[in-house]
């Protein structure tokens, strides 16, 4: 399976960057490959879902610093499933499409509002969150 580039956010706070190959939505658990110089020690370790905030799925670590990302809906948007906003307990506030809601699951896949965002997908994790609506 091939390593995907993770953005990994904790409900403590603390942010890692890093690789995985084997998150699964189903599974409580999962390998995380910390990014680290290409000469240094390979930093594993497993990481419990339920200690998240959300992982973001990103284009690269670096991201855009002189993009100015859309961050709500706009008339004329054609997002895939149904567009929805989430309010994390810290108070964020992110706004996206979903087609796997269920409240009852360990988390959804959130497909960011900008299509030109670092993030591809953001797997949030439901009990990270205060709030959530459909719009």
């Amino acid at each position: 399976m091939e390593q995907v580039k993770v953005v990994v956010r904790f409900l403590d706070g603390r942010v890692l960057k890093g690789c995985t190959q084997d998150f699964n939505q189903a599974r409580p658990s999962f390998h995380f490959h910390m990014n680290t110089p290409k000469n240094s020690i390979d930093k594993s370790m497993l990481i419990e879902v339920k200690d998240l905030k959300a992982i973001f799925f990103v284009k690269t670590f670096e991201g855009d610093r002189e993009y100015d990302e859309r961050k709500e809906f706009i008339a004329g948007d054609l997002p895939q499933g149904r567009k929805v906003e989430v309010t994390f307990v810290d108070g964020e506030i992110i706004q996206g499409s979903t087609v796997g809601y269920d409240p009852h699951r360990p988390g959804f896949f959130l497909i960011p509002v900008d299509r030109r965002s670092n993030n591809i997908r953001i797997f949030v994790v439901t009990s990270s969150m205060a709030n959530f609506q459909f719009l």
